[in-house]
């Protein structure tokens, strides 16, 4: 079985940024798996500005597991 999540681990901070994004969109995917009501309701939610605001936080806190997981891009000698 292939996983859509195999590792954490990105080459660079915006790599790492884009997989935070993918991780919160797969979450919405999940909770809500009936394509037809993520449909009916995203026009709501894009025209409410704490809706979106909650999003860009979720982003942030996966943001911040994959650069912990990346330990922050730094090169270790």
């Amino acid at each position: 079985m292939t996983t859509w999540l195999p590792t954490l681990k990105t080459a660079t901070p915006e790599e790492g940024y884009e997989l935070a994004v993918k991780l919160a969109r797969v979450a919405v995917k999940m909770t809500q798996p009936d394509a037809a009501v993520r449909d009916r309701l995203r026009p709501v939610y894009a025209e409410d500005a704490d809706a979106l605001i909650a999003s860009s936080q979720i982003v942030a806190t996966h943001f911040a597991t994959v650069a912990a997981a990346n330990d922050y891009w730094k090169e270790t000698s």
